[in-house]
């Protein structure tokens, strides 16, 4: 049995009876790196708060590690594109907040030391723990977020477009971050990453689905080898990875061609 499966999910808000997504299937090990591809508007988000259990699907069936999903849960991590921070609260409390409710047994001191070793694992300097998100720059924010993530240490982690306001260079840099912080797991999380740019998708993820236009289906989907995993070096100069980009983005100009 699959770590995540999901059987002919279709959803649809209460109000309004077009479909959104429409028969979804997808069985996802653990460990495994998943990029959602595809346009603006054509479900991703949607597919992941379903994940999330911040919504509930119109129909079929979506499990983690065997259990229905019927709720949101701490075992289930979610960072994002406007960072999600409490603007009442300093960096530090809105991460040590989520460590309370993961870890409501454990004494508090220890668990600011928790949320400072996080912010220190992602690169911020202690001091940010005093501050309010208000005096942050994007890039920090961001940070922050994939801090109090990591740092409820949930087996699935859920992310929305995280970096998609950032700037190149902030980008790449927590792209980068991201990485280094999956890849040194013991265990690793199982990640969904959704993204509209290519580019983003290869580097990342070491499996990518494309949804294609509402109600969405998965209408491409590709694993990545890790032995055949590009770098930022070699990204642009592999041949079979410019292969791939450009099956990628032909998948996708057919599928928005086909609903003009």
């Amino acid at each position: 049995m699959s770590y995540i499966e999901i059987r002919d999910l279709s959803f649809s808000y209460a109000d309004d009876e077009r479909l959104i997504l429409k028969d979804i299937s997808l069985e996802v090990e653990k460990g495994e790196f998943v990029c959602l591809l595809g346009q603006s508007g054509c479900g991703k988000s949607t597919f992941l708060r379903l994940l999330a259990g911040l919504e509930k699907s119109t129909k079929g069936e979506l499990r983690v590690d065997g259990e229905t999903v019927t709720k949101a849960s701490l075992n289930r991590g979610v960072v994002f594109q406007d960072y999600g921070l409490f603007p009442w609260m300093t960096a530090g409390e809105n991460i040590l907040l989520a460590l309370t409710q993961k870890f409501p047994r454990k004494d508090k001191k220890e668990l600011k030391e928790t949320a400072v070793r996080m912010l220190q694992a992602v690169g911020l300097d202690e001091n940010i723990y005093k501050k309010y998100p208000k005096a942050l720059s994007g890039g920090m924010k961001q940070r922050c977020a994939i801090a109090r993530a990591f740092g409820i240490d949930p087996p699935v982690l859920l992310m929305d477009e995280p970096f998609g306001a950032l700037d190149a260079v902030t980008r790449a840099k927590l792209q980068d971050l991201l990485l280094e912080l999956w890849s040194k797991d013991k265990e690793k999380k199982t990640v969904f990453f959704v993204t509209h740019d290519v580019d983003e998708a290869i580097l990342l993820a070491n499996r990518i689905c494309v949804l294609g236009q509402s109600p969405s289906n998965i209408i491409y989907e590709c694993k990545i080898p890790d032995e055949s995993r590009p770098t930022r070096d070699t990204q642009f100069e592999d041949v079979k990875v410019l292969k791939l980009r450009n099956e990628l983005i032909g998948n996708i100009n057919r599928d928005v061609k086909s609903h003009i």
